[in-house]
């Protein structure tokens, strides 16, 4: 049997996704050199996807790895195998000039988990009910719901994803995915036009009676308005859940975790964007042996040294370090990752 065949198997032992999403992920997503797997003879006992999503990042772009499907065969668990693996990811990772890597925990005690693999819980969203509108503003706004990828509605959610200064984003390849999930999760894609150019997008699930949108991007008020009033036309619903990025005036709640996978790199990109933040550094990294060392931030540039070059420094592992520098920024992840 070859990987792709083991890893699907070890996938329907451990989770409990439909057969219509496990075929589409193995069909779309799922590419033996983002794979990753640990075999016992010749059986898969433990395997991840390492896949590629850039993220704004101190006005750059970089580029990180968001681990799916991570999983061990109910067999082997409790054994390391998934620490080794994901040790093997972050070398892979490093290898192929990934800053960070990202992931969300299936479970709430996986937080703990990641935490000791130098994951940092840093990734937020708000929750805001809405009430649907019960007439439309204007009727020079079109809404239709798109059920195929089409090049100028991924146009706009990336221009659109974009302007959020620490934010991941989505390749052209990553929206072909998204399209074909949202049959299967019971999603709908609306499109707001006016003279024919869009103006704004609605991604809407039905859960668990109610109706959840987890990306609502509109240019103003009246065009936000049609998308929600569409909204209520179509599914009959009275309100709905948004999902938004972390908002100060609301609760936040824990999404994701990011790591950083090159200390270098990342502070040298952050020092630039905060010249006024000097810090002396001494970071531990017990899976990353390449980031352990003392860090001088100063005047805009990030100096290394493996050895110790003055007396007062605060110790970092590579957890707190990432926390320290993402959480300046009030990063977001697009709650449409897989």
């Amino acid at each position: 049997m070859i990987i792709k065949e083991q890893v699907k198997a070890l996938w329907k032992i451990c989770f409990e996704d439909s057969e219509e999403f496990i075929e589409m992920y193995f069909r779309l997503r799922y590419k033996n050199e983002v794979n990753v797997a640990i075999q016992s003879g010749d059986e898969v006992i433990s395997a991840l996807q390492m896949l590629p999503y850039p993220m704004t990042f101190c006005g750059k772009t970089v580029q990180t790895s968001y681990i799916s499907g991570a999983c061990t065969h109910p067999d082997f668990r409790s054994k390391g195998a998934m620490r080794e693996l994901l040790s093997q990811s972050f070398a892979r990772m490093l290898r192929n000039g990934v800053h960070f890597s990202t992931l969300i925990p299936a479970e709430p005690w996986l937080f703990d988990y990641y935490k000791r693999m130098g994951y940092a819980s840093v990734f937020q969203y708000s929750v805001k009910e809405i009430t649907l509108p019960e007439f439309i503003l204007s009727k020079d706004i079109t809404v239709d719901i798109v059920s195929e990828p089409q090049d100028e509605v991924y146009s706009y959610l990336n221009r659109k994803l974009s302007e959020r200064s620490c934010c991941i984003q989505h390749t052209a390849e990553d929206f072909q995915v998204i399209m074909a999930d949202l049959p299967i999760s019971g999603g709908n894609l609306f499109v707001a036009r006016q003279a024919n150019e869009i103006r704004g997008i609605a991604i809407i699930y039905k859960g668990d009676k109610r109706i959840i949108t987890n990306e609502l991007l509109a240019e103003n008020k009246d065009t936000e308005y049609s998308l929600l009033y569409a909204i209520k036309q179509y599914t009959g619903y009275n309100r709905i859940t948004q999902l938004l990025p972390p908002d100060e005036e609301l609760p936040q709640h824990s999404l994701g975790m990011a790591r950083i996978i090159n200390a270098k790199e990342v502070l040298q990109i952050y020092a630039s964007a905060f010249p006024e933040d000097e810090m002396q550094l001494e970071v531990s990294d017990k899976q990353l042996s390449v980031n352990n060392g003392y860090y001088y931030l100063s005047d805009g540039k990030c100096r290394y040294s493996a050895e110790r070059l003055s007396d007062a420094h605060m110790q970092m592992n590579i957890s707190e370090l990432t926390e320290r520098i993402l959480k300046k920024l009030n990063p977001s992840m697009s709650l449409m990752l897989n």
